[in-house]
């Protein structure tokens, strides 16, 4: 993987992040910088679960269906982070 590779795919993580936030519904208390971090992991996560599902992810254009698989990586993770953060807090009452 070159530079301008690793760069891009960091980029991709950084969207990839914020529409996993905005999928999941009702307010996430979790720092900006851990949506982007999840995205990041899903990002690559959803690249190498395509790839092992046969979806084309070298293409000249948008893989849709690789962002799709990506974002919904994303939603899960934001949901479950938000979920156990949301845990903790009430169970110290």
């Amino acid at each position: 993987m070159t530079v301008m590779g690793i760069i891009t795919a960091l980029i991709v993580g950084l969207i990839v992040g914020a529409l996993g936030r905005l999928v999941v519904p009702g307010r996430q208390n979790m720092p900006i910088w851990l949506h982007m971090l999840i995205g990041v992991g899903a990002a690559l996560l959803g690249t190498v679960l395509a790839r092992a599902l046969g979806i084309a992810t070298e293409t000249a254009g948008i893989d849709w269906m690789e962002l799709l698989v990506q974002v919904v990586l994303a939603a899960i993770a934001v949901a479950l982070v938000a979920g156990v953060g949301r845990r903790r807090s009430v169970s110290r009452y």
